[in-house]
């Protein structure tokens, strides 16, 4: 049996005895550095705000719906489908986050349905609030209306 070094071992008790909190432990495990999806390798990046590739893993994050990058409609769909995406990227590279199972474990294209938390909370809400992103409901929505 490994032995921890005795000031490592009495952290927590000298913390609650000292009357501080301990440290929040995550359960967030999943981390990498994201960037943009360009070429055929893809393994991990960011196709649009709403799809990335994680450890080769093609993800649909199944509770939002974003603008059309790839073949948007209009030039509002283009814009603010380049910002949902930047903002993505940022989203996923601000720290180590889940991948929650969704109702379905692939959609019609294959990819796998997940919706992303961090400290519980859905990553895709900030996508939403922000407006650069629509709650699913269950069919793409119309960016250039």
């Amino acid at each position: 049996m490994a032995r921890r070094p005795f000031g490592i071992a009495f952290l927590p008790l000298a913390a609650a005895l000292l009357g501080l909190a301990a440290p929040a432990v995550s359960a967030d495990h999943e981390t990498a550095r994201f960037g943009l999806c360009s070429g055929p390798g893809r393994v991990t990046c960011v196709v649009d705000g709403d799809t990335f590739w994680y450890r080769g893993d093609k993800i649909r994050i199944a509770d939002i719906n974003a603008p059309e990058v790839s073949h948007p409609g209009c030039a509002r769909e283009a814009t603010v489908g380049a910002r949902a995406t930047g903002r993505l990227v940022a989203l996923l590279n601000r720290g180590p986050f889940s991948l929650e199972p969704y109702r379905r474990d692939r959609d019609r294209y294959g990819r796998l349905l997940r919706t992303v938390t961090r400290d519980g909370a859905s990553v895709a809400e900030a996508l939403v609030r922000e407006g650069l992103a629509e709650v699913w409901k269950g069919r793409r929505g119309d960016w250039c209306a």
